[in-house]
């Protein structure tokens, strides 16, 4: 838990939810901030099994699973290739297209490109291609003059994506099935403050849709965590323009580590169709593995 990206906090958030959950279960745990000692902490504890709290790089990427499997270590959530092919967002959209689902124009461009020009047509986001929780998320809006003033902390290159108007839907997958839908309903951009604050948004679940946008959401969310190899559990984004119907629905992206903290999605849709957080803890431990 906790490591050294922008989502620290969260992690730290989500450790503590998840090591009170599997102590009720019956785990003996102990709690490790990430840090550069990672391996050697590790060594010193010999754990049975490690549970993945980590969020952003290193834990999200690929290459904690990297060391973790060098030291023989089971560990949950994804591997190693699904972790660093869902956090390149360019290269996770390619394998959505590959397996025919539906995803918004994008494109990889530099960040003083994008600060010098529109490099697509408004609107459309700019954010970083390999972090998560809305770190960093640019909107950039029909009626804007000039291109977004990114800041220093924003990456050198950056993924300009077409904005897609409407609801904002999510579905978290568990093992082989998806749990159900979420309607996430806010008064703004659903950003860092809106998915982590109390009050930051409101969540519909199960989200009140027509048939065929529900059950699209949860065909498009197993398909999705299939092509990029998911293990254990994880969460895909969509936005749904509901003038457009069908075509009007759009994956953003699959989160191979999604949030468990007091306000997150995964654990509220557990609970929704009778899966309780710490039964959710303890599918994650039986499923770990070091072999991925």
């Amino acid at each position: 838990m906790g490591g050294l990206s922008a989502e620290r906090e969260v992690s730290l958030s989500t450790g503590r939810e998840c090591a009170a959950a599997l102590r009720d279960e019956g785990f003996e745990v102990i709690e490790v901030d990430c840090g550069r000692d990672l391996g050697a902490r590790l060594l010193e504890i010999s754990p049975d099994i490690c549970f993945n709290a980590l969020h952003g790089s290193p834990g999200e990427d690929g290459t904690v699973q990297g060391l973790l499997e060098w030291m023989g270590l089971p560990y949950t959530h994804s591997g190693l290739f699904a972790s660093a092919l869902a956090m390149d967002k360019e290269r996770s959209k390619a394998a959505y297209r590959a397996a025919g689902l539906p995803v918004a124009e994008s494109r990889l461009a530099s960040k003083a490109d994008v600060m010098a020009g529109h490099v697509l047509s408004p609107p459309y986001v700019v954010k970083p291609y390999n972090e998560g929780s809305s770190v960093g998320v640019y909107l950039v809006h029909d009626a804007a003059n000039g291109p977004p003033a990114l800041s220093d902390e924003m990456p050198d290159t950056v993924m300009v994506e077409a904005f897609v108007p409407g609801r904002e839907l999510t579905a978290t997958v568990l093992g082989d099935r998806t749990l159900t839908v979420t309607d996430i309903v806010t008064d703004g951009w659903y950003d860092y403050d809106a998915k982590y604050k109390p009050g930051g948004s409101r969540h519909v679940v199960p989200a009140d849709l027509p048939a065929e946008i529900f059950d699209a959401c949860m065909d498009y969310a197993l398909r999705a965590h299939r092509a990029l190899g998911c293990r254990g559990i994880s969460r895909t984004d969509f936005r749904w323009d509901e003038a457009r119907g069908l075509d009007g629905l759009y994956l953003l992206e699959t989160n191979t580590q999604p949030g468990m903290t007091p306000t997150s999605l995964s654990p509220e849709q557990g609970e929704t169709v009778g899966v309780p957080f710490g039964a959710m803890c303890r599918m994650l431990v039986e499923d770990a593995s070091c072999n991925r």
